[in-house]
């Protein structure tokens, strides 16, 4: 799951950059504040990815602890 979040967020940011570009060259300044929000929103969607990384990281080290703490 986290490993969707960061790809999903990459491609978003990705095109979010590409979004802003072409708006900043166009003066389509629409198009360039759209590519900034979705760039900014890839970022975050990155960030939940590590977040719950960490979260799964973290709760299996509790299983393995209380395994261990069982025997």
């Amino acid at each position: 799951m986290a490993m969707s979040d960061h790809v999903k967020g990459k491609y978003d940011e990705a095109a979010g950059k590409t979004k802003e570009v072409v708006g900043s060259a166009t003066g389509n300044e629409r198009v360039e504040a759209e590519g900034k929000t979705q760039n900014l929103a890839g970022k975050a969607r990155d960030a939940m990815g590590d977040i719950k990384e960490k979260a799964a990281d973290a709760v299996e080290d509790l299983k393995e602890k209380m395994h261990k703490d069982s025997e």
